[in-house]
């Protein structure tokens, strides 16, 4: 049988078109696992982007625009965790409440193994973020869970076997919910899985530990800056009392003593880091512009 050449011209066409798209596995994006890159210029959001509701779950479509990488994961997860509670799903914290508070308002799993069992339907920002830490891991590795160490997985859950609160400063979830740069502490000493960023050269997806100049701190994800005639802000997504938990915040940076950003760059390591690697917590911010 001879070939017709409109056939084979739209076979080519075809696979050009999916050499220059993510692959797909059913209705899942395969993520790239290659770190985000930056041009070291500020991330500066669109109207369109700068007016998007407090509640949605179109984070990768609004601000992965422009984005390559690991980062995109990361906006689906957060995609992911929104999609959990449309109204945010509530904020709160007391640890000696009765039901204590959770850190996430869902029952949050790693490739399928729970990572706690929660004693409310509420959240707080480190929690927030740490889910949607989690849910990229989930998207970057489908099959994470034939790789993943029984120690490694203990490490990362969020509360004891027994049902207890996971104390801060104790392995990964403890490190993350810890006072002050607690992504610092998890992510680029704790796991070795992620890199620190100056101020200038953030993107959506990197997490961000803001340092007050009155009051303690917040965990947040970078969604881009914003800039006005008045003044100039931080949008970010978290669990914070003005999204009644989970939803997009915008913060004016006169509010901001300091930041410490980090990338998600090497997400292998969830596979390999040591459970028992130490922490140095006194590490300095970053000022902004």
């Amino acid at each position: 049988m001879k070939s017709c050449p409109i056939l084979l011209f739209a076979v080519a066409v075809v696979l050009m078109a999916c050499a220059r798209h993510p692959a797909s596995k059913g209705k899942e994006t395969v993520f790239s696992r290659q770190p985000t890159a930056g041009n070291g210029k500020r991330w500066i959001l669109s109207e369109e982007q700068q007016s998007a509701a407090a509640h949605h779950t179109r984070h990768l479509d609004l601000y992965g625009r422009g984005i390559d990488g690991i980062n995109r994961a990361v906006l689906a997860g957060i995609d992911r965790v929104q999609a959990q509670a449309p109204d945010g799903g509530g904020y709160f914290t007391g640890m000696h409440a009765d039901p204590p508070e959770s850190p996430v308002y869902y029952d949050l799993g790693l490739f399928g193994r729970p990572l706690i069992d929660i004693p409310r339907r509420s959240s707080y920002c480190s929690g927030a973020t740490y889910a949607a830490f989690i849910e990229a891991l989930n998207l970057l590795y489908p099959d994470g869970v034939r790789l993943l160490s029984d120690d490694r997985y203990e490490a990362l859950r969020m509360q004891e076997i027994d049902g207890g609160r996971r104390e801060d400063d104790i392995k990964f979830w403890g490190n993350w919910n810890a006072d002050g740069f607690g992504n610092h502490f998890a992510l680029v000493q704790y796991s070795g899985m992620g890199t620190v960023v100056h101020p200038e050269q953030c993107r959506p997806g990197d997490f961000v530990n803001i340092a007050w100049k009155e009051g303690l701190g917040h965990s947040v994800i970078f969604l881009g800056w914003i800039e006005s005639k008045d003044q100039s802000l931080l949008l970010y997504w978290s669990s914070q009392t003005g999204t009644n938990g989970y939803g997009d915040q915008a913060t004016p940076l006169s509010r901001i003593k300091s930041i410490k950003a980090v990338r998600l760059t090497l997400p292998d390591r969830v596979f390999t880091f040591s459970p028992d690697t130490p922490i140095e917590k006194d590490i300095p911010g970053d000022p902004l512009f």
